[in-house]
C-alpha cells in the first residue's frame, strides 16, 4: 500500500538558482532510487522497514563520505516515524546531504519519500538524521572541513543540527533520569485477564557477518544491524497480536561498538508493554567471535501498530510482564511512551500548530528546550526580513509569512559578547533598561542553561490591568565560530502559577536575542520576536511608525551593557538562584553537565 492519501503530500524537488545563473546543488547530496521488488516486500506487499533502514544508511554513508574524502561508519541515528508505507512496484527515492561538520563527525539529513509511476506523484515516508564518523587514516585522526551554506534551508539545517547534536550528547543521561524518576511514580504493573505472557513474544536469532553484510573497511554496515534487528523486532510484536504489524516509530539507534565480517550477531526481543492500539517492543544486539564474550553492539525500542482492512490501528490484547526484569521493562516502557510523546508534541509538530504555552515539567524539559531554542534559530535564518526604519543605530526589520508577523531589532554595541551574553541572559536585570519589564522574578531553575521566569508588565491602556508571562529562558554558547550565542524565550505554564486576577496571562511564542562576536570588543545584537497578540500593543505603534520606543528601549539596553562590560555580576542565574528554587519548589529538579563543558 503506498498511503491512504497519495496525493496529499505532493513533494516538489527546489532547484536553487545562484546569481551567476547556475543550478546549485549541494556538493554533499547523494541520491538513491530503487523500485520496490517482490523480494524487497513484506506479506502485504509492502516495503520491509528493514531493506528501507539499508537504503537509508548506505545513502547517508556516501553523502558523509563524499564531504569526509575517507571511508565513515555510523555513530547513530536520531528517531525515525514512518508516516507512510511503500508498495511493490512503486519508486523509493532516498536524498541525503551533510547539514554540519563537528570535529570527526557529521549530521547528515535523510529524506525519504515514495514515488507512483502511474501518477507520478511523490509523498513524505521519513526524514531522519544520522551521525556519522570518519574513520581515522594512517596520518591519525581526521579533522573534518567545515559546511558552507549556501541556501536559507541548509542555514536552517546547519544552526539545527548544532541543538540536535547538544541533544544526542545529553540523550542517554536524560532518559535514565527520566525513567528512574517516572518508574518511581509508577507503581505496580497491572494485571489482565487474559493477558497475553510476555515470554510468549521472546526472540533470538543469530546472523553470520558476511562479506556481502560489510563495508570495504570490513564492518558491518549498521544499516544491516537495523534490518536484522528489525526483523526479530517484527517477530516479536507478531506472537503478541498473531498478525502482522506495522513498524510506526524507532526511537534513537546508537551504535556502541563495531562489529566485523565473521562476527556472530545474537538479536534478542521480546514485547515489553502493549497499550491500546500501539506496542513497545525492546531489541538488542550482541556480537561475538569464538569463545569471546558478547560485545553490546546496540540496543533500540520499537513502535508497533496492527492496521485492520480500513487501515486503523487494532486494539491490541494486553501483556504480562515476566518477574523482575520484565516488571521493570514494563514500567519503564510507559515512561518511555511519555516521552515520546513529548517529542512528537514538542519537536515534530508544526510551528503553526504548537500551541503557545506547553505545560512544563522534569520529563518534557528537554525538548522543550530542544523546541526553545530552534524556533529561534528558524526564525534567525530567515532571508526576507524588510527594513522598517532605523534610528540612532537601532534598525526595527519586520517579516509578514501565513499570516504572522514577526519583527527584530538590530544594533551594536563595544562590549565583547561573552560578556554581553552574561548580562542579557539574566532576565532580571532587564528591569535596569527595558520599561516593560516591571517585576521579574526566578520560580524555576530547570537545568544550567535553562531558567523560567514570571515576567510582570505594566498595562497597555490607562485603565487596563497589566500583563504577566511564564517564560522559559534557554541559554545556548557557540558551538563553534560559525555560531552566536542564544538566549530564546518561549511562554509555559506551570500549576504553581496560574493566571491570576491581578493580571492578563500573556504568552510568548518565540522571542530572544542572537548576540554575534563581530570582533573582540564589538557585538552585534539582534533580538527577536514573533508577535503574538499578548505582545503586539507594545510595538504596533513602533511598527507603524507613531513611535519610537523601541530605539529608546534598545539604546538603553546598549548604555546598560556599556556601563557593566567590566561588571562581575554578569554570571549565569543558575549560579544566582539555588536558594530560589530551593524555596518555590522544594527540592531542586535533577541537574547534569553542560554538554559546553
Amino acid at each position: 500500500m503506498a498511503s491512504d492519501r497519495p496525493g496529499e503530500d505532493t513533494i516538489q524537488d527546489p532547484l536553487f538558482i545562484l546569481e551567476t545563473g547556475e543550478v546549485y546543488r549541494n556538493p554533499t547530496e547523494v541520491k538513491m532510487s530503487q523500485i520496490v521488488l517482490p523480494c524487497h516486500a513484506n506479506h502485504c506487499g509492502e516495503l520491509s522497514a528493514g531493506q528501507l533502514l539499508k537504503w537509508m544508511d548506505s545513502t547517508a554513508c556516501l553523502s558523509a563520505e563524499r564531504h569526509a574524502g575517507c571511508s565513515c561508519i555510523t555513530a547513530s541515528v536520531d528517531d525515525i516515524h514512518f508516516e507512510r508505507t511503500i508498495g511493490v512496484g512503486q519508486v523509493v527515492n532516498i536524498i541525503a546531504k551533510v547539514n554540519r561538520a563537528f570535529t570527526s563527525s557529521m549530521e547528515v539529513g535523510i529524506l525519504v519519500t515514495c514515488e507512483d509511476l502511474y501518477t507520478d506523484r511523490q509523498w513524505k515516508v521519513c526524514h531522519a538524521f544520522g551521525t556519522f564518523v570518519a574513520r581515522r587514516t594512517e596520518a591519525g585522526k581526521v579533522q573534518l572541513k567545515q559546511v558552507i551554506p549556501r541556501t536559507q534551508m541548509e542555514q536552517m539545517e546547519y544552526s539545527l543540527a548544532a541543538e540536535r547534536r547538544r541533544m544526542r550528547l545529553i540523550h542517554a543521561e536524560i532518559i535514565t533520569d527520566l525513567l528512574s524518576s517516572s518508574t518511581a511514580q509508577l507503581g505496580e504493573c497491572q494485571e489482565y485477564q487474559d493477558a497475553v505472557p510476555a515470554e510468549r513474544t521472546r526472540v533470538e536469532s543469530v546472523e553470520l557477518v558476511l562479506p556481502p553484510h560489510a563495508n570495504h573497511q570490513v564492518s558491518t554496515f549498521g544499516g544491516q544491524i537495523m534490518a536484522w534487528m528489525e526483523n526479530v523486532a517484527t517477530i516479536a510484536a507478531s506472537r503478541l497480536c498473531n498478525a502482522h504489524p506495522t513498524l510506526r516509530t524507532i526511537d534513537m539507534f546508537h551504535f556502541r561498538g563495531p562489529s566485523h565480517i565473521g562476527d556472530r550477531l545474537v538479536l534478542k526481543a521480546i514485547v515489553n508493554n502493549a497499550f491500546k492500539n500501539s506496542m513497545e517492543v525492546g531489541v538488542c544486539a550482541e556480537a561475538y567471535q569464538g569463545g569471546e564474550p558478547l560485545r553490546h553492539i546496540n540496543s533500540a525500542f520499537m513502535t508497533f501498530e496492527v492496521l485492520d482492512s480500513d487501515r486503523k490501528p487494532r486494539t491490541l490484547p494486553r501483556i504480562r510482564p515476566e518477574p523482575v526484569d520484565g516488571k521493570r521493562r514494563y514500567q519503564e516502557s510507559i515512561a518511555r511512551k511519555k516521552i515520546r510523546l513529548d517529542r512528537k508534541y514538542i519537536i515534530s509538530c508544526k510551528q503553526t500548530e504548537v500551541p503557545l504555552s506547553v505545560p512544563w515539567d522534569q520529563s518534557n524539559q528537554m525538548y522543550l528546550s530542544y523546541n526553545n531554542v530552534s524556533a529561534l534559530k528558524l526564525m534567525a535564518a530567515r532571508n526576507n526580513w524588510v527594513l522598517n526604519s532605523e534610528k540612532n543605530k537601532v534598525s526595527l526589520y519586520t517579516l509578514e509569512e501565513n499570516q504572522m508577523l514577526c519583527f527584530k531589532v538590530e544594533t551594536h554595541v563595544d562590549v565583547p559578547a561573552e560578556q554581553t551574553f552574561h548580562l542579557l541572559s539574566d532576565l532580571r536585570r532587564r528591569q535596569e533598561w527595558d520599561r516593560h519589564y516591571e517585576e521579574c522574578e526566578v520560580i524555576n531553575q530547570a537545568d544550567e542553561d535553562d531558567t523560567i521566569y514570571r515576567v510582570a508588565t505594566p498595562s497597555v491602556s490607562k485603565d487596563g490591568k497589566g500583563q504577566d508571562f511564564i517564560l522559559l529562558a534557554s541559554r545556548r554558547k557557540p558551538c563553534d565560530a560559525r555560531d552566536p550565542y542564544l538566549i530564546a524565550l518561549r511562554s509555559v505554564t506551570l500549576p504553581t502559577h496560574p493566571p491570576t486576577d491581578d493580571y492578563t496571562r500573556g504568552e510568548v511564542l518565540c522571542a530572544g536575542f542572537s548576540i554575534w562576536e563581530e570582533s573582540s570588543t564589538v557585538t552585534k545584537i539582534t533580538y527577536y520576536n514573533q508577535a503574538t497578540p499578548g505582545v503586539l500593543p507594545y510595538i504596533s505603534t513602533d511598527i507603524a511608525g507613531l513611535s519610537s520606543s523601541f530605539y529608546c528601549i534598545f539604546s538603553a539596553c546598549s548604555h546598560f551593557l556599556e556601563a557593566n562590560r567590566d561588571s562581575l555580576a554578569a554570571l549565569p542565574p543558575s549560579a544566582l538562584c539555588t536558594v530560589t528554587r530551593q524555596d518555590c519548589h522544594g527540592p531542586a529538579p535533577y541537574e547534569r553537565k553542560s554538554s559546553n563543558q
